[in-house]
């Protein structure tokens, strides 16, 4: 996205609440990855029109993206997943401290590991977003095709990373192997016989697959 056109949205999102600020500068302080205002308002405006009943995040963080589906549609039941124990319990403090402990349920653990449990659990869901590991990309969404209903969606965060998807030639040496785990993925989601998907240039990109 163009730096003008990047601006002027962000110069007109509504004003935000003063918790999401905080946590907004919080995970800035302390370099934790959280999806950018224009993106995440994205989300939530799919999640508006989706009305999901029970949403699965992949990737935590401290909570900043849950809290913000759940402002979207107050009556989805939210299952979110984090790694990191640090991250984990800066999630439940933070999610506590807006009293939404009884909507949204955090796990600590391995999110190949989780999703497989609540698979075996016979768990469901109608929308899932993935923000995690963005080399493990495929092995969520391949452990998110038989817990997503019919008709649900799965969305995913960085599918453009910095726009070196889309321009390989210049992404830096460190990031070439993900970057082409990226564009394997984004061409999997495309071929894909259960999904329509769509990418979108917002944010870092995101992609939108539905199954059918």
């Amino acid at each position: 996205m163009e730096e003008s056109i990047k601006d002027y949205l962000m110069e007109i999102l509504p004003a935000k609440e003063g918790w999401i600020r905080d946590l907004e500068v919080a995970a800035k302080k302390d370099h934790v990855p959280i999806m950018d205002p224009i993106g995440i308002h994205f989300i939530m405006q799919l999640i508006r029109i989706h009305q999901p009943k029970q949403i699965l995040e992949v990737g935590t963080a401290i909570g900043y993206s849950a809290l913000r589906m759940l402002e979207a549609y107050p009556e989805t039941m939210i299952t979110t997943i984090e790694k990191d124990e640090e991250r984990y319990y800066q999630a439940i403090q933070n999610i506590e401290r807006q009293g939404k402990q009884e909507k949204i349920h955090v796990i600590n653990g391995d999110a190949l590991d989780e999703m497989e449990k609540l698979y075996q659990l016979g768990k469901s869901f109608d929308f899932i977003f993935i923000d995690a590991a963005k080399g493990q990309y495929k092995k969520f969404f391949d452990l998110s095709v038989p817990i997503l209903n019919d008709s649900g969606l799965v969305v995913t965060d960085n599918v453009l990373f910095r726009g070196y998807v889309a321009n390989p030639v210049d992404s830096p040496k460190k990031f070439k192997n993900m970057v082409e785990k990226i564009r394997g993925y984004n061409k999997f989601l495309m071929e894909h016989p259960l999904f329509d998907t769509s990418i979108i240039p917002i944010g870092d990109g995101v992609a939108v697959s539905y199954k059918k």
